[in-house]
């Protein structure tokens, strides 16, 4: 199988350097071509490399005397023979989900384990006795269906997340292939494999759907940036490139949400009443002035009158389009009125041309243009959020629903950084608002007067050169200039505001508010989700605390829900505390049945106050020492209150030990051995330790937090506390 992943990896890599060395000549449909050839051998390579580590995992041996590998991607040989099935395609179906009441036609499955290009053990489980035949020899001994499994789970952990494709169980490969179309919910408790059975269904919809979704792509939203980060190699290694992924903060393209804000802030934003918000500082610019505004062409004067002005808007609103291209057909009106009103006092007919010439002198003229734009303002969702948060008069009119406190608090700078919070506002704006004429007519000026710059540079070097016969100055431009390597689907998509989706998974969804949902649909149209999330775990006081009161404004009960029930992350100890605290808080937990047991995995340390900070510097010190023993590298996570943070941080140090602390420092250096959390920045990673300081602390936060950082560990969670544990955790 290498063998012939090396092969093909070098018949690519010579195809693209032959594309490569063509170089930018030709025609454009030419380079066209070239361009698109390039692209699809690069993906090819990229695909190609993505699948080194585990090529082959297992294998199926079917009634008919006939074997089936499975691996990450299908390769064929020369003769189109089939080599390796990849693990999407229908014919692997039986290698998930074959049972010994339900075998599929499987006789035997084998588990093959590696490391690099070496085979460290395989792993059979016979499906039916029966009929093994005669020539498999004695390999009925030390049969396991889920060593596999196991041994995924004991390994360390890193600071990247693994693919689960070797190990997919039943009831996840159930949900991978349920059908593309709708609204699919996969809800979950901690450690069930919601967000490994979300990027496999990414790579296999891809994969099962390939006409249909290369088109128009794949949207993967994560919780942040770090997350992504975790996660940035499953698809990859999955045989799929070109998933486009981002952050409810960063899905307007060209906004950096770079600013931070209190919770209840950002749950007065995130409420679905601000739709009508901004719909009313939309139409707070169209505006009526008070009195008459006179401007002078040529010496005659005419009036921009008050009901010229509202009659003008009232058509242009009726053509129901956004504000800045709606703004196109006021003006037009409002030029033609006052046009009239200067031929009125010429005291002669004014022919077409004429009237055109007056236009065009109106349109000129600065107080006119000024008396225009006080009435119908072209604007960006910048100027207009920023406005509205900037002047309460402005605030006030739009948002009479919300209290004089609540709008209080929304109050701040022009010039104030965006949050996450702001983004779906300035995506709701700019849906309302419409890309500004103007702006684009100048753009175009100024890409004409680049290319005039380009040709005439083109023409001085034919002139100097003599080579005028052989090619013209517009050519080389062309050839200066170059198109570059035309952009995949993904990189399109990821620069275009209005993109839509063929499909969009959506992690950690609890999280989203009702206006980050409207966002998120308009990149969907075809409402084709896979929502992934535990409402157990909501942190966000805008979020979900049940799927049916989040979704059914949105999907108007259009969505169908799935259960991962099987822990396949926490020890039972640790899992079975952290459900005891989350029923005695309320918490909607979902079913959670523990996949192992681990001798010792939930450690209870009770501390004086003054010796609680020690005490976590000592138990994270042995928990990365332990981690170390064990399996040679790890991951240990230290998880704190954001007020505690920076003292435990000091106790950390003096201790001897180097935290990175935050997701800002964890983003850099993912593979940190021991890292300092908060609760919430710990949502959707894993570590092999957990040593959790003052849970009373946090649960007065937030029980979902709590719930949250108990079951982050795959091996062992200390709990560090010298308050009085809530209830639950102590058995």
């Amino acid at each position: 199988m290498y063998a012939r992943l090396d092969e093909l990896r070098a018949g690519t890599r010579e195809r693209l350097a032959e594309v490569r060395r063509t170089g930018p000549a030709g025609s454009p449909q030419n380079r066209s071509e070239r361009d698109a050839f390039a692209t699809l051998y690069e993906d090819r390579v990229a695909q190609l490399e993505a699948v080194e580590e585990r090529l082959v995992f297992g294998r199926i041996d079917l009634e008919d005397d006939t074997r089936r590998y499975i691996g990450r991607i299908g390769l064929t040989d020369d003769e189109q023979t089939q080599l390796l099935t990849d693990w999407r395609a229908p014919a692997a179906q039986a290698f998930y989900r074959a049972t010994a009441a339900h075998p599929d036609g499987v006789v035997r499955r084998r588990h093959v384990v590696t490391r690099g290009r070496t085979v460290t053990s395989v792993e059979d489980e016979v499906l039916d006795l029966d009929l093994l035949t005669d020539d498999d020899e004695g390999r009925l001994t030390g049969l396991s269906g889920e060593g596999a499994l196991l041994a995924g789970l004991r390994a360390g952990r890193t600071g990247r997340m693994g693919d689960i494709v070797a190990t997919i169980q039943g009831e996840q490969d159930a949900i991978i292939r349920s059908e593309l179309g709708g609204a699919l919910v996969v809800q979950g408790g901690p450690g069930t494999g919601k967000t490994a059975v979300a990027l496999h269904r990414a790579a296999y919809l891809l994969y099962a759907h390939r006409r249909m979704l290369e088109r128009s792509g794949v949207l993967l939203v994560g919780p942040s940036r770090t997350f992504l980060r975790y996660i940035d190699q499953v698809l990859p290694s999955l045989g799929e490139t070109g998933v486009v992924t981002t952050t409810i903060a960063e899905i307007v393209p060209g906004v950096l949400a770079t600013g931070d804000e209190p919770e209840h802030v950002a749950e007065i934003k995130g409420r679905a009443s601000m739709a009508a918000v901004i719909a009313r500082a939309v139409r707070d610019r169209q505006r009526v002035p008070a009195q008459a505004a006179t401007a002078r062409i040529d010496g005659i004067a005419v009036e921009i009158r008050p009901g010229d002005v509202a009659s003008a808007i009232n058509r242009a609103r009726r053509q129901h389009r956004p504000h800045n291209q709606a703004r196109v057909t006021f003006v037009r009106d409002m030029l033609g009125r006052l046009a009239d009103q200067y031929a009125a006092q010429l005291g002669w007919e004014v022919q077409p041309d004429e009237r055109a010439e007056i236009i065009g002198e109106l349109r000129a003229d600065r107080d006119v243009r000024v008396a225009l734009n006080l009435a119908w303002m072209p604007l960006t969702p910048q100027k207009l959020l920023a406005d509205l948060y900037a002047k309460p008069w402005r605030l006030a009119s739009a948002a009479p629903d919300l209290t004089e406190r609540e709008r209080a608090l929304l109050a701040r700078d022009a010039d104030a950084p965006w949050t996450a919070a702001d983004v779906p506002l300035l995506d709701e704006a700019a849906e309302l608002l419409g890309e500004d004429d103007q702006a684009a007519r100048a753009l175009a000026r100024a890409a004409a007067e680049q290319r005039a710059t380009e040709v005439a540079y083109a023409r001085q070097v034919l002139e100097s050169t003599g080579s005028g016969a052989l090619v013209s100055a517009e050519l080389l431009a062309d050839r200066f200039a170059g198109s570059g390597p035309a952009m995949t689907t993904a990189e399109r998509a990821a620069n275009d505001r209005s993109w839509t989706y063929g499909h969009v998974v959506v992690d950690e969804a609890q999280e989203l508010s009702a206006m980050a949902w409207r966002a998120l649909l308009r990149r969907v149209p075809t409402r084709s989700l896979t929502i992934v999330g535990d409402v157990a775990q909501t942190s966000a006081s805008g979020g979900a605390r049940s799927w049916a009161h989040m979704l059914d404004p949105v999907l108007q009960g259009s969505w169908r829900l799935n259960e991962l029930t099987v822990n396949y992350r926490t020890p039972a100890a640790v899992a079975d505390a952290a459900v005891r605290m989350a029923t005695a808080a309320g918490l909607p937990i979902s079913p959670l049945t523990s996949a192992r047991e681990v001798d010792d995995a939930l450690v209870l340390t009770h501390a004086t106050p003054g010796e609680l900070l020690p005490a976590v510097a000592s138990r994270a010190g042995e928990a990365v020492a332990s981690v170390t023993d064990d399996i040679g590298a790890g991951r240990v996570a230290v998880v704190a209150t954001t007020a505690t943070l920076d003292t435990v941080r000091d106790a950390l140090v003096a201790a001897g030990l180097s935290p990175a602390v935050g997701q800002a420092t964890l983003a850099a250096d993912l593979d940190a051995p021991l890292v300092l959390l908060t609760p919430r920045e710990a949502k959707g990673l894993e570590f092999d330790a957990v040593v959790l300081v003052e849970p009373a602390d946090v649960l007065a936060e937030s029980a979902g937090d709590l719930y949250v950082a108990m079951t982050r560990p795959t091996r062992v969670l200390h709990v560090v506390h010298a308050l009085d544990l809530p209830a639950g955790i102590a058995s």
